[in-house]
């Protein structure tokens, strides 16, 4: 599952057979450090990715619809001014390595003819996209690298551009076979094949390396001691030589039990039969966009959401420090009615209280047995201003108690709603789910105002939506707003309605078109549904309420998702990942 030089070579190849020749249509950056191009050609329009991520570095032709930002960032607009309309007249790969060029054609605005590339190291975090003259003076790049960041290589605008330091490895393109022999001599027998492939070649990646060992001998790890040296040496430049006059394709191997993938490449994956499904692509280009969208928008999710996790975690911090002070106070203020019965005392026997002394004997009548006890008295204060300091701690407690009480309830509750959005934010499947959440927190006033305004209206997102093996719609929430709307405008008195018992979770509701029955199947399937999307969706044994949607009540005042009700059956399921996507709805 890398991006290597084996899959930057064919890439290349695939490149110049569609968009080479082509003109500049558009040029887009929908994220900080991802760019896309259209190129308009005689075959018709194709889009280039170019995506200098830190976690998905890449470069591949794309069909996926990517939403822009409102205003074009700094760099997107310097490469419109270099390159709209430009003529894309070479791609190239630099030493078989992780690095692209492509070359493009365009004009001054003198209207003099010019060259002007734009150079692509897809290198992990240090990956880039960067914009050079035709003396490979940079004009800028989508990421500075300036000597905090890097002593040795520097990329800012005006700067020449430099490669990044080559390695001394052997390049699949080179005549390399008598010098790899050599060195499969010299190195020691307990040394790994694919370990000394991945020393002697550049652009091998690990996943190349165990391929080519596995082709040969049936398993990954094979210690050079155990194997014939020449012969695998043979095997290897067999391999690659065959690779490099191949045809750019793409394998994608899916998870025979999730079919989510799980590696890619440009040669077939042998290492994964009967692991995985190995599905053959007739462009490398769908196969790493199949294999990277998933990946990367879940990546891009949690980098949009990582300041709100941090708001509503450190907002459960403070929930939790008030609950621990709320309960604390009323542990203390249990103990308020000997300050009661101490006032009562005193102003029973104010006559017996010794003028300075500090405490006083009387009989409590409060006991059976008239027992002695002894009050604690301020010598300070006369025999009455005794009494009613105690009657005032009495009243300070008891207010204490019932103020205490009131607040943790509404600690409680806040603690409850915010872990509500915390597991919403855990399902969010698109940038709608996130902007739907914060203008939620924003309404709450856990978001300011002004970090929430937006230039254009939030885009809505409509509730998933599952067909039971009976036939009947199953909506479900995927936050607290919609979890509201759900419940209490769009479903109906005889609908059945469904939520984990005290776990956050989406509302679930079954439409029942007026019957308000419910096949024992779809009950099932709804509960496990629920389930899924809920904060027990790693559990077994889920408790779900579920009762008519009539009975459902919303506090006037309460938190976004919070309802109550009073008459409910409880059923205890697991969640199923391969139900949910079973039933999901395809319309």
């Amino acid at each position: 599952m890398a991006f290597d030089g084996f899959v930057t070579h064919q890439i290349v190849r695939e490149l110049e057979h569609t968009i080479l020749g082509g003109k500049t249509d558009k040029i887009h950056q929908p994220e900080k450090d991802e760019i896309i191009i259209s190129f308009r050609t005689r075959a018709g329009l194709f889009r280039l990715l170019i995506s200098a991520a830190t976690s998905n570095p890449r470069v591949h032709l794309t069909e996926e619809s990517r939403e822009n930002p409102l205003t074009a960032p700094l760099f997107c607009m310097i490469l419109r001014k270099h390159l709209a309309g430009a003529k894309l007249t070479r791609v190239s790969q630099i030493g078989f390595d992780r690095i692209l060029e492509f070359v493009f054609e365009c004009y001054t605005e003198m209207g003099d003819l010019t060259e002007k590339k734009l150079i692509v190291e897809v290198m992990g975090k240090h990956s880039n996209i960067i914009l050079v003259q035709s003396d490979n003076k940079i004009i800028d790049s989508i990421k500075h690298i300036d000597f905090t960041t890097s002593a040795v290589r520097q990329i800012l605008p005006g700067l020449i551009y430099e490669l990044p330091p080559m390695q001394n490895k052997f390049s699949p393109e080179s005549n390399y076979f008598d010098a790899f022999l050599t060195n499969l001599n010299a190195a020691p027998g307990d040394a790994l094949l694919d370990k000394l492939l991945l020393n002697n070649f550049v652009g091998m990646s690990p996943l190349m390396a165990r391929e080519i060992v596995f082709r040969k001998y049936k398993k990954d790890k094979v210690f050079l001691c155990d194997a014939n040296i020449r012969d695998f040496a043979k095997h290897t430049k067999s391999f690659i030589d065959s690779f490099l006059n191949d045809l750019p394709e793409g394998f994608i191997v899916l998870d025979n039990e999730t079919k989510k993938p799980v590696s890619f490449s440009c040669t077939e994956l042998t290492q994964y039969n009967g692991m995985g499904k190995i599905n053959r692509l007739e462009i490398l280009s769908g196969a790493v966009e199949a294999f990277f969208s998933g990946r990367s928008l879940h990546d891009r999710l949690t980098q949009k959401s990582a300041a709100t996790i941090k708001l509503i975690n450190n907002n459960i911090e403070r929930c939790n420090k008030k609950i621990t002070i709320h309960t604390e106070n009323i542990e203390t203020s249990k103990n308020r009615d000997r300050y009661k019965i101490f006032g009562d005392l005193l102003t029973a026997n104010l006559h017996r209280i010794e003028p300075h002394s500090t405490s006083v004997t009387v009989e409590n009548y409060y006991s059976e047995n008239l027992e002695k006890i002894e009050i604690p008295i301020n010598p300070e204060f006369s025999p009455s201003q005794n009494a009613q300091r105690y009657f005032k701690l009495y009243t300070k407690a008891k207010t204490t108690e019932e103020t205490s009480k009131m607040q943790l309830e509404n600690a409680e509750n806040e603690k409850a709603y915010l872990e509500t959005v915390l597991d919403s934010i855990s399902r969010a499947t698109d940038y709608a789910d996130i902007a739907e959440i914060r203008e939620e927190l924003a309404e709450q006033g856990y978001i300011s105002a002004n970090n929430s305004k937006k230039k254009k209206k939030t885009k809505r997102t409509e509730p998933l939506k599952f067909i039971s093996s009976d036939g009947y719609t199953i909506l479900v929430g995927r936050n607290n707003k919609q979890n509201d709307e759900l419940t209490i405008k769009t479903a109906y008195s005889t609908d059945m309605w469904l939520h984990t018992k005290n776990i956050p979770g989406s509302h679930v509701i079954i439409r029942t078109n007026g019957l308000g029955e419910v096949p024992d199947k779809t009950l099932e399937e709804a509960a496990s549904i629920a389930a899924y999307f809920s904060k027990a969706q790693k559990s077994s044994g889920v408790a779900v309420d579920y009762t008519l949607a009539k009975n459902i009540r919303k506090p006037n005042g309460s938190n976004p998702g919070f309802v109550i009700y009073d008459t409910n059956y409880t059923l205890f399921i697991n969640p199923d990942e391969k139900l949910v996507e079973k039933l999901k709805a395809t319309e």
